[in-house]
């Protein structure tokens, strides 16, 4: 009996190892399809370098998003050079801050505004909320970031004249329903399965983190529009 429950759980583990391996290997280049999600682009991530726009559009994206780094990341010189390079493949272009809920809101909206131009022709711009304030240097607490992000998102769209998109994560939601709380567009990410947290209807989904294609030396984020 013990050889058929070693036996048992050794090919339990192999399964499980080989399902990892394929899973692994198909998201590599796994994007939904287009009869069902017919609006489709990409993230860039900020100091990414290398990525050709042209192929990017030429792969079935309809618009692309830059990261901006933020105030408290590692510089980035190469946005200006990237956001013009995007603009010109014809994809069309919108722009994502990443909100520190250890910061004032102040300066962060100041590094949008002094980094983004205004132009009816970017798309919204979207602010995304991954990590709680758990890991600031002094205590922030629930309250203080509710009302930072707010300020944040009111500057934001004052500078871009359009209303803001909540790229929300799954970790954040759950500490501070901000699905609730904003009466915002959300951006949603889970790769490959429809997320559900925010509790409501999205019009962004990321369906693949870690794309592998032609258009960057390095992985991309594949987004979806739901309509």
């Amino acid at each position: 009996m013990g050889r058929w429950i070693f036996r048992l759980l050794a090919m339990l583990a192999l399964f499980g190892t080989v399902f990892a391996a394929w899973f692994w290997w198909d998201m590599r280049g796994w994007k939904p399809d287009e009869a069902r999600y017919p609006e489709q682009g990409a993230v860039i991530a900020s100091g990414a370098s290398g990525t050709r726009f042209q192929t990017l559009k030429a792969l079935g994206g309809d618009f692309v998003y830059l990261e901006l780094a933020s105030v408290g990341g590692a510089p980035d010189p190469g946005f200006a050079a990237r956001l013009k390079a995007a603009q010109a493949s014809g994809l069309k272009v919108g722009v994502i801050y990443p909100f520190d809920p250890c910061r004032r809101a102040d300066p962060q909206s100041a590094r949008f505004t002094r980094m983004v131009p205004r132009s009816a022709d970017l798309l919204p711009p979207a602010v995304a909320l991954r990590n709680p304030a758990d890991g600031c240097a002094s205590p922030v607490s629930d309250a203080a970031v509710e009302s930072e992000l707010l300020t944040l998102v009111n500057q934001i769209e004052m500078h871009a004249g359009k209303s803001a998109v909540l790229k929300l994560s799954k970790t954040f939601q759950s500490r501070y329903n901000a699905a609730r709380t904003f009466s915002r567009d959300l951006w949603l990410m889970r790769d490959r399965a429809r997320p559900d947290y925010a509790g409501r209807p999205w019009l962004l989904w990321s369906v693949n983190s870690q794309l592998v294609s032609a258009a960057s030396p390095d992985p991309i984020e594949w987004v979806v529009v739901q309509r």
